[in-house]
This record gives structure tokens, C-alpha cells and sequence, in this order.
């Protein structure tokens, strides 16, 4: 039975009872090295589709609230029930709901998915750093940072705690793959983003538009968080767990900041780190 959806244009539910069927294809092999949908077109080499998948409900509503324009979404009744809302909406007329079993769709994506609902979107071109820093007085700037969770960490503790836009350097891992978006909990998708194409001499740019670089480091030479948070313009930059950021990187900043810590510990997770640093320019912004 199809369910009753507000009134307006709203998305087509179709059925899906052949796992095998090829207008889920979007969708399958979820957990595969190299044929997941979320792989990124890597030219003279591997080729992936490049979409972006929403996994859960929260998620999904965050997709279709952003500028990553689903075209397709997969799920049982229940998760189609409860995004009803969601769908309704002028932006989605057409696109279709495949609506499966949860045992269908376990083979199509390869696992059970307790979240009982997925959306896909094509990537859209990418936005520029001057884009995302316009307007901008709070920005995370990443280097080094490959992990998926920490990333998508980094994006859910900006987007609570007050962060415009994300910046990265060198060595990151994609923030697109859809295991950086669920721990972001669709975030990833609502702030902003763009990538230096020259680190760390881009980092220039940013002292140009009046930012205040602070490096994150237990290091040496670091001033207590609370001391380096107050300027009119900030950017936090944070490196890979274990080695942090590069000496010539932390040459470039205006500061270097440490987190005062207690019984020993050198250092805290990249993600943890940069929640605490939001956390204290957003207090001294309040």
C-alpha cells in the first residue's frame, strides 16, 4: 500500500522486490573495497561513481536540506513513513523511494542496515575557499587528518558548536565517503567546505582576510587554548593523530595552543581536540 504523503509534488515510491534489480544499483555493494558507490573517478586508475550516501533517517533529512541533491533514495516503509515530511517538498518531485524488504535490501547493500534507509546524490562541483570563508570568523583547518570518523567527528562538533566552514590541506581523507557523512550525522553535508590546492602556502590567504592561524600542539612554545581564542577572525588548525601538524605548517600560524591537560596525557584525539577549541571561541564569542 502506498503510504499518504503530504499534499504537493513529492518523490515516486516504487517497489523493489528483485535485489538484482538494476535501478538500485546506486545503492549495492556498500562495504566493497572497490565497488562501493562512494568511491571518487580517480583518473589512469580505479574509477568509482563518486555519490554521496545518506545513511538513516537524520541523515537523509540533512541531504535533502543541502546543497547534495538526492536522486534516489532506498528504504523500507517504516523510514519512508517517518521522512514523509521530508519528501514532500517541491525539490524531490519525481525522484524516486525504492521501497524494499529489509532482507532485499540487505542484499543489495551487502549487510543489514538498521538505519532502514539510504539516499544518493551526485557531488556537486566543489566550492571555493574564498566561497566558504566569506563571512566566515570561525574555521577549522585540517591537515594530515585520514581518518573517516575523526573527520566526520570534526564536522558534527563544528556544526554544534558554531564552526562556518572547514578548510583542508594536504593528506586528508575524503570527507564524502559515507562513513565520514553517518559520523558527521549529515553534517558534512550542511558546512561548508573547500580544499587548498598550495599547503601550507595557502594558509597565506587566510592571514590576508584577517584570520588568526592558531596551531593546535602540546608542543613546545604553546600558550593555554583560553589565551589564543579571542581575536575578531579564527582558524584552528589541527593534524593527523600521532604525529599533529608539520614544524612548517605551525611556522606559518600566528600562535601555537595546547589543551592544559592532567596525569601524564600528552594529548587528546584530533576530533576531541577541535571540539574543545570550538567550544572555547564559541563561550568567549557568546
Amino acid at each position: 500500500m502506498t503510504p499518504t504523503l503530504p499534499e504537493g509534488p513529492a518523490v515516486d515510491v516504487v517497489d523493489i522486490d528483485d535485489p538484482a534489480d538494476p535501478r538500485v544499483d546506486d545503492f549495492r555493494d556498500l562495504n566493497s573495497v572497490d565497488r562501493r558507490p562512494d568511491l571518487p573517478a580517480l583518473p589512469g586508475g580505479r574509477t568509482g561513481k563518486g555519490l554521496v550516501i545518506a545513511e538513516g533517517v537524520n541523515v537523509a533529512q540533512r541531504m535533502i536540506a543541502s546543497r547534495f541533491a538526492p536522486h534516489a533514495f532506498l528504504g523500507v516503509d517504516k523510514r519512508l513513513r517517518e521522512l514523509a515530511g521530508a519528501l514532500s517538498g517541491p525539490r524531490l518531485a519525481g525522484v524516486p523511494f525504492y521501497r524494499a524488504s529489509a532482507e532485499v535490501m540487505a542484499e543489495v547493500v551487502g549487510f543489514h542496515l538498521n538505519r532502514g534507509v539510504l539516499g544518493v546524490a551526485r557531488r556537486p562541483e566543489s566550492l571555493s575557499v574564498a566561497s566558504v570563508l566569506d563571512g566566515a570568523r570561525t574555521v577549522a583547518v585540517l591537515e594530515g587528518v585520514n581518518d573517516h570518523e575523526n573527520i566526520g567527528s570534526i564536522f558534527r562538533n563544528a556544526a554544534g558548536l558554531g564552526v562556518d566552514a572547514v578548510i583542508f590541506g594536504q593528506g586528508c581523507a575524503d570527507p564524502l565517503y559515507r562513513r565520514s557523512v553517518r559520523v558527521s550525522m549529515g553534517h558534512a553535508l550542511l558546512v561548508p567546505f573547500a580544499r587548498y590546492d598550495a599547503w601550507p602556502a595557502d594558509l597565506d590567504l587566510l592571514a590576508e582576510q584577517g584570520f588568526t592561524l592558531v596551531a593546535l600542539t602540546p608542543g613546545e612554545g604553546s600558550v593555554p587554548l583560553s589565551e589564543a581564542v579571542s581575536a575578531g577572525k579564527v582558524a584552528f588548525l589541527v593534524g593527523a593523530e600521532g604525529p599533529g601538524l608539520a614544524e612548517h605548517t605551525m611556522r606559518r600560524c600566528d600562535v601555537r595552543a595546547r589543551i592544559p591537560m592532567s596525569r601524564g596525557t600528552d594529548s587528546l584525539n584530533v576530533a576531541t581536540a577541535a571540539a574543545i577549541a570550538f567550544y572555547e571561541r564559541n563561550r568567549t564569542e557568546a
